[in-house]
């Protein structure tokens, strides 16, 4: 953490770390503690500690998603910039640190679909769902929809069992998608004609 941040970088910075390790319920003290600032000033800065949730998880989502999806330049198939999010989530595992798809992580710990921290991690999921529907569009598939949430769902699975298993996934995420992608007639180097 930066000297140079503010006490509302410095809170995120701290919520986004402590969320992601120890969950959602870590004290407020601690949480202060960490960042290097009072109460008092954590509540003159956030509203609530729910607020602080939900803008710890913004904050984070785009550095996330940044590490899993391939970016506009990337102009391989649709296909392939798929099975890149597995890829990717794989090394993510393999590199030790990983615990868990953060948005499922919390909604999971708050149970409540209302909660501000509940409604930023849907937002994050449904853009990655949202990723993987313009890809198969892109590609032709016949129910790009339906294609898109069993994606995301297989990526919701591995995240889940690499936590579980404590241990990488060993190419299953990739090996799964590529199979929905089969059977739905999505081949490597195809482009839908317009």
């Amino acid at each position: 953490m930066s000297t140079s941040a503010t006490p509302r970088e410095r809170l995120l910075d701290a919520a986004g770390e402590l969320f992601y390790r120890d969950g959602v319920n870590i004290g407020v003290d601690a949480l202060c503690k960490a960042a290097g600032v009072s109460k008092k000033s954590m509540y003159q800065l956030f509203r609530s500690k729910d607020e602080l949730i939900a803008e710890s998880l913004a904050s984070r989502g785009p550095a996330y998603q940044a590490l899993l999806h391939p970016g506009a330049e990337d102009d391989r198939s649709p296909r392939e910039r798929i099975l890149t999010v597995f890829e990717r989530q794989d090394e993510l595992v393999a590199s030790g640190n990983y615990l868990g798809c953060p948005y499922v992580s919390t909604a999971v710990e708050l149970k409540n679909p209302e909660h501000p921290g509940s409604v930023v991690a849907r937002h994050f999921k449904q853009q990655l769902t949202d990723f993987f529907h313009r890809e198969l569009v892109k590609a032709g598939a016949e129910d790009p929809s339906t294609l898109a949430i069993q994606l995301t769902m297989v990526f919701d699975g591995a995240s889940a069992r690499a936590v579980v298993r404590a241990q990488p996934l060993g190419g299953i995420g990739g090996v799964t998608a590529a199979a929905l992608l089969d059977a739905a007639g999505v081949r490597a180097g195809e482009l839908a004609l317009s």
